[in-house]
Order: C-alpha cells, then sequence, then structure tokens
C-alpha cells in the first residue's frame, strides 16, 4: 500500500510545480521520519505488506467525511469561513443579542475542543453543554424553515476548490458518500444542493432542525451530535452501514480528532486511509494529527489530493481534465 501511495502521490505531483519527498518503505514512523510534500505531510501507518488491486478497491469502496471545515473552506483570502453554524449565527435572521451570545460560547468552548493537553473524555461534558446551549438559543430565535435557503444562498460559505469533481467522480462511480457533521443538517445540506452536487450516493448524519407546523424551528431531531461522539453510538439504530457490506475499504476526511471515530462501528472494515485537514494553529496541533491521520493537509484549502487518489483508484483518466470547481 505504501508503494501503491507513493505512485500516485508522484504523478499528482507532476500535474503541479511542487517537489514531492517521500520517507523510504521501510523506515520506522515512530522513529520520527515523515513523508513530507510541501505542506502535506504522510505518515504511514499499517500500510505494508498489504496491496490490494485498484479494481478491488473501486468496487468494495466507501468515504466517510466531516464536513465543516473539511468539504467545506476553513478560510479565502485570509478571512475565516463560516460553518454551517455560523452561517445562522451571521445572518439577519438572528438577533445581535443572540449573535452575541453565540459568540461568547464559541470564545468558552472551542479553546477546550481543540485543547491537546485534555482528554476526549474531559471534553465531552463541555461539548454537550456548548451544543445544547447554543441550540437553545436558537429556538429562541422563531428562525422559520424557507428562511434556511435564503441564509445559505446570503452567505459567504465555501466548498473546497475541486468540490465538483470530487462530488460528481463519487457520484458517477457510484460510492457511497457517508456526510457525518456536528453541524447543522439543513444548512450544510442546502450548501450542497444550491451547488448543484447533492447526488443519490449522499447520506446525511447530523443535527437536523425540527419545525411546529407553522414552520417555525422548535427543537432538534434525534440524538445531539458534536465533535466527540462522532461514532457508532449516534448511528447504531441505523441500517445504512449495513446496506453496505462488502464495501469494506474506507477513505475517512476530517479535521478534527474527533472525526477520526467516524468509521468505528462499520462492520467489516478491512483498509482504512484517514485524510486530516489541519486548519489552524498548525504548530501546535501538527503533531497530534501526524500521529493520528495518515495524510495530514496544512493549510491546504483544495481538494486536489483526494481528488487524485479517487483518480488512480478508479482510473478515470488523466485527474487534471476532469471538471474542477
Amino acid at each position: 500500500m505504501f508503494s501503491e501511495l507513493a505512485r500516485v502521490l508522484t504523478r499528482i505531483s507532476s500535474s503541479f510545480p511542487l517537489q514531492l519527498f517521500l520517507t523510504p518503505p521501510g523506515l520506522c514512523p515512530q522513529a520520527g521520519h515523515r513523508a513530507v510534500w510541501l505542506s502535506v505531510f504522510i505518515l504511514m501507518q499499517g500500510y505494508t505488506g498489504r496491496c490490494l488491486s485498484r479494481h478491488h478497491l473501486s468496487f468494495a469502496f466507501q468515504v466517510i467525511s466531516d464536513f465543516d471545515m473539511t468539504l467545506s473552506r476553513f478560510a479565502y483570502n485570509g478571512i475565516r469561513c463560516p460553518s454551517s453554524y455560523n452561517i445562522l449565527d451571521n445572518s439577519k435572521i438572528i438577533s445581535e443579542e443572540c449573535r452575541k451570545e453565540l459568540k461568547a460560547l464559541f470564545h468558552h468552548y472551542y479553546p477546550i475542543e481543540i485543547d491537546p493537553h485534555r482528554t476526549i473524555k474531559e471534553k465531552l461534558p463541555h461539548m454537550v453543554e456548548w451544543w445544547t446551549k447554543a441550540h437553545d438559543l436558537l429556538c429562541q430565535q422563531k428562525i422559520q424553515k424557507f428562511q434556511i435557503a435564503q441564509v445559505v444562498r446570503e452567505s459567504n460559505a465555501m466548498l473546497r476548490d475541486g468540490y465538483k469533481t470530487f462530488f460528481n467522480t463519487l457520484s458517477q462511480n457510484n460510492i457511497p458518500l457517508f456526510i457525518f457533521s456536528a453541524g447543522i443538517g439543513d444548512v450544510l445540506e442546502e450548501m450542497i444542493r444550491q451547488r448543484k452536487v447533492f447526488h443519490p450516493n449522499i447520506h446525511i448524519m447530523s443535527n437536523y432542525m425540527e419545525f411546529d407546523e407553522d414552520g417555525f424551528l422548535n427543537g432538534f431531531k434525534g440524538q445531539l451530535i458534536h465533535t466527540y461522539n462522532k461514532n457508532s453510538s449516534v448511528f447504531e439504530n441505523s441500517n445504512y452501514f449495513q446496506q453496505l457490506q462488502g464495501k469494506t475499504n474506507i477513505l475517512l476526511l476530517g479535521d478534527s480528532m474527533g472525526d477520526l471515530t467516524m468509521a468505528d462501528g462499520v462492520p467489516g472494515v478491512e483498509n482504512i486511509l484517514k485524510i486530516g485537514f489541519l486548519n489552524d494553529k498548525v504548530e501546535e496541533r501538527r503533531e497530534r494529527y501526524m500521529d493520528s491521520y495518515d495524510i495530514v493537509l496544512e493549510r491546504d484549502e483544495t481538494l486536489d489530493v483526494v481528488n487524485g487518489l479517487l483518480q488512480h483508484i478508479l482510473q478515470q483518466g488523466d485527474w487534471t481534465e476532469m471538471q474542477g470547481s
């Protein structure tokens, strides 16, 4: 698998004015050796000795991805892009007082979420508090269902460059895409629909709004999903993955430590490649990401590496000729 990944990255690099450095096979990751491709850091873990054919990979293949700051952009021209929650926070349908309270919650809880010195177990109650308080505030705003499309359209939220290639490639090859998000499902789904890439192969697990008979937000459906419970405890009552038995190879995309568990509980997994987008506090968090993800992309606002890997697996021809965003 290492040699397979090395070949595809070499091919990707030939399409760009970039230089590729790869750790030679056999070097021990624990000894501190790293593979570097400009802002791409690759740490291979457990891929030696197993190399599946590309036909088998594509036939038995599924993608599990986070949404906010993974499929959507973290920043554009140095300005932070909004998450699915921020799209509402920044909109006209939220009062100024509510906006201030939501911002105060962010400044209090976000440092806890990304604190490298706290365990996930220590963070869990804080995340539940944050999401619950934010949902309660939103429910006080008399948000109407029809307003969601408008606030998404008026926002400056963006998907990563290359999103059309990503979504269309998966759809055209009948590859399931499971979007597992702690954001607001109604908002992120609308983002994808407005960009005309919401295809039948997409399944979303997220915090979906619940509206009363008059169309006003009065709660959220199902179990609360936050950064650190994105695992089988949330989808255990769903038969989605049971329907995908045989899809034993997973490409996992995330931007946080909580995203690493998104495939936990998926039956019959044989191979999983985890790609992490390191968007913020890079130097402080690099080592942990390197130890956790197989590929780490630093401040990369594109899906180029992901699309290159997909093209190589699917053998669809020169990936640079495929439709981009």
